[in-house]
């Protein structure tokens, strides 16, 4: 009534039309109910537990990430599963991610009628309709055909997108890039509080790394990841590099992004080379990115969010002092590798609340 300035009669004839609807539940609350001495007694509404859930996938390449969650938002279960994209093929993602997606549901009592709505997180440009441009073999791998075979109303999302959806709901920004890198490059651009998608869904793909790169920087990476490039250069300066570095004492072929940060941690000097030459990557970038959006926060999220700082420190202190703009705070998500599967439960929330009349909760007694 305070909010809307409706009457109590009309407030109280909505609440028990979504009743009805089976959104909402009475309840009775005896305690705060003691200390009334007159009047009309309050009566109180609350979300029903049992309309439904949200379901968030973390479709990427070589994993799978789901998690199952009220109309609240709460986490009520989760999995992850290795796959091998390249030999399931299109039609193999869809049935690994329906199946993980039974799997979690059944680990927390329920089955896919409960599922209102399912978003799905893919590293390919996407979109307004959720399609992804023809030409791309690996969009098109990607972005698999999830919509007609998952449970409740599905939406597709590319990664990075979902990335930024999720750190806006952790601190809200009208001008932040999210950048997600791990194996490969990809932002999340909000400018003046709207989410920037671009004719085919490019708006963050970042190609224009790779037409800079190869004209100015050969062999510095492209649109490369920072998990991607850090195990790239040390796999190739055990061999270049001069000094000793304990990264020599790891098999090639094993040798990860994490060994890497690792290792400049202990002081290694071939990993704190890397660690710089990110960090002057980093500031570039941050640099691009602020003058073309005049962005006030560039985000640093995925899996390697967990480790980056120290290359966040290194670029900080390289972007330009006079540049006439402010600089970009330069910041790790806490959200680690499940930045996009959050963004993906954020995502789906926000169009049932847009949207409503849109979805149909289970029926009361069901």
């Amino acid at each position: 009534m305070a909010a809307t300035g409706l009457t109590r009669a009309t407030v109280l004839g909505v609440c028990d039309g979504l009743v009805d609807a089976g959104w909402l539940e009475e309840f009775n609350d005896t305690r705060a109910d003691a200390g009334r001495l007159k009047g009309r007694p309050a009566r109180r509404y609350q979300l029903r537990e049992a309309a439904g859930v949200v379901v968030g996938l973390d479709a990427g390449e070589g994993y799978y990430t789901t998690i199952v969650a009220d109309l609240r938002g709460r986490e009520l279960g989760k999995r992850r599963q290795g796959i091998d994209s390249h030999a399931l093929g299109r039609s193999g993602r869809v049935a690994s991610a329906r199946e993980l997606i039974r799997l979690t549901l059944e680990d927390v009592s329920r089955t896919p009628e409960d599922v209102l709505l399912t978003a799905v997180g893919v590293p390919a440009p996407i979109d307004a309709n959720g399609q992804s441009p023809v030409g791309g073999e690996f969009w098109q791998l990607m972005n698999s055909g999830f919509a007609g075979h998952l449970w409740g109303d599905v939406i597709v999302e590319n990664d990075a997108n979902l990335a930024a959806i999720a750190e806006q709901a952790q601190e809200p920004s009208a001008n932040v890039a999210t950048l997600l890198s791990g194996e490969r490059f990809g932002a999340g651009l909000i400018v003046d509080g709207s989410l920037l998608r671009g004719r085919q869904g490019g708006a963050g793909e970042m190609r224009f790394l790779d037409a800079l790169d190869s004209k100015f920087v050969p062999d510095e990476g492209g649109s490369d990841g920072f998990g991607a490039l850090a195990r790239k250069w040390a796999r190739a300066g055990i061999h270049s590099f001069d000094g000793t570095t304990v990264l020599r004492n790891i098999p090639e072929g094993d040798i990860s992004a994490e060994d890497v940060f690792r290792a400049a941690g202990g002081g290694d000097p071939l990993a704190r080379e890397i660690i710089a030459r990110l960090g002057v990557r980093l500031a570039r970038i941050a640099e691009v990115l602020s003058s073309l959006l005049d962005i006030e926060r560039v985000v640093i999220a995925g899996a390697i969010s967990r480790a980056i700082e120290p290359v966040l420190e290194h670029a900080r202190s390289l972007l330009p002092r006079n540049s006439g703009l402010p600089l970009p705070e330069l910041v790790a998500s806490t959200l680690g590798a499940e930045a996009v599967v959050k963004g993906a439960i954020e995502s789906a929330l926000l169009r049932i609340r847009r949207e409503p009349s849109g979805f149909i909760p289970r029926p009361v007694g069901s």
